[in-house]
């Protein structure tokens, strides 16, 4: 436990450049043993899109005015990077395996902000808003998402197939090709729909992926 949190130290303290690593850099296993763990440091991939979830410190300007959230085209950016851990009052511990149908966070590296929901409307389509929100000591609900699998897996892998459904809206997490006409980079909307589609599937990226400490 001590090395994983000197670990996360040493990349803080080299100001967040994780786009220097890769899956196999930070596993020595191929993908498809390759298990995401609490306390993996990961990028998610939109499947039909190909564009990361990102965040920066840019509120909407509409809606809940919070830190927007939105799908980034460059593989190599730090402000995609996002922190998978437990819920509150979870007895989950760093290392240990996600099975499907478990409730997460995902705390963003940059900002230590969480990714979020509610039923205020995203800009572009009038979906549910997916913001950032809270902080390291300011966490609810509103920040919770169980992990479905797609497939037969019982345990979230990095080569596997995911869809995120917010609990309190019952939303998935979504992106589509459209994109902001005022964000530079063509970033597209990232929203919450309540209807599985072929647009709201994600997978594991490049990130830092934390060995199983615990069997399950």
């Amino acid at each position: 436990m001590a090395m994983v949190f000197f670990a996360l130290a040493v990349f803080l303290f080299l100001g967040l450049n994780l786009d220097e690593f890769s899956p196999s850099s930070a596993s020595a296993a191929s993908s498809e043993t390759v298990e995401i763990t609490y306390g993996t440091v990961l990028k998610l991939m939109h499947e039909k899109t190909k564009f990361r979830l990102h965040s920066h410190e840019v509120p909407y300007g509409s809606g809940s005015g919070q830190q927007s959230v939105t799908g980034f085209p460059d593989v190599d950016d730090a402000n995609s990077y996002w922190i998978v851990k437990p819920i509150l009052g979870a007895s989950a511990k760093q290392g240990d395996a996600i099975k499907s149908g478990t409730i997460i966070r995902l705390q963003h590296m940059r900002t230590r902000k969480w990714l979020h929901s509610h039923l205020h409307a995203s800009p572009i389509s009038g979906n549910l808003e997916i913001s950032c929100f809270g902080g390291e000591e300011e966490s609810d609900t509103g920040d919770y998402w169980r992990v479905m699998i797609e497939g037969s897996g019982k345990t979230w892998r990095q080569d596997q197939r995911i869809r995120l459904q917010h609990v309190d809206t019952g939303g998935y997490l979504h992106s589509h090709p459209k994109k902001y006409q005022r964000i530079a980079g063509g970033q597209q909307e990232v929203c919450g729909v309540r209807e599985k589609r072929a647009d709201n599937v994600w997978l594991a990226a490049e990130g830092v992926y934390l060995p199983v400490t615990e069997s399950k």
